[in-house]
């Protein structure tokens, strides 16, 4: 038992130095995730129309890596291993034509630079795996809550506020 222990702690010790990620999301909430997605391609044509947008912004040759960032927005349905190393969270969303979709992410992997929280609703479920059987209004009705303030910059309220008259 000892030796496993072990082998888990330096397995895990690179992961400790990460930074780490916004650990304020529930679940029940819908979110936004941001994933940096590494396209390898060949020549420009067999390349996807968002990855030929960012290697023309990158200024990027014809070949090599292409590095983007994905969004993708659904609601946060089972969160697992509280903040250890090994914790991970599942989104779901419903995609175009009634399709769902879910993905599970790693909390502490380093493809994730964001995680934006959009709306936080009351939800009564430590897992809400009852959504998957769920199709319609009825699977989105969750989605419902109260949507989270964004923070404002002190230094863009100075800006915004009228002059007076002289």
């Amino acid at each position: 038992m000892n030796q496993l222990q072990e082998f888990i702690e330096s397995e895990y010790a690179p992961l400790k130095n990460l930074p780490a990620p916004q650990t304020d999301f529930r679940v029940g909430d819908t979110v936004k995730v941001h994933q940096m997605i590494k396209e390898i391609t060949t020549t420009k044509k067999n390349i996807s129309k968002t990855a030929k947008k960012a290697l023309e912004r990158s200024g990027g040759g014809e070949k090599g890596p292409v590095e983007r960032i994905q969004v993708f927005e659904g609601i946060v349905i089972a969160r697992k291993h509280g903040t250890e190393p090994g914790a991970t969270f599942i989104v779901r969303k419903i995609a175009a034509g009634g399709v769902a979709v879910e993905k599970t992410y790693p909390l502490y992997s380093p493809t994730l630079k964001k995680i934006e929280v959009v709306s936080r609703p009351k939800v009564r479920r430590a897992k809400l795996y009852f959504l998957r059987n769920r199709t319609g209004q009825a699977a989105s009705r969750l989605g419902l809550g109260v949507a989270v303030a964004a923070e404002d910059d002190p230094a863009k309220s100075e800006e915004t506020l009228p002059e007076e008259n002289k």
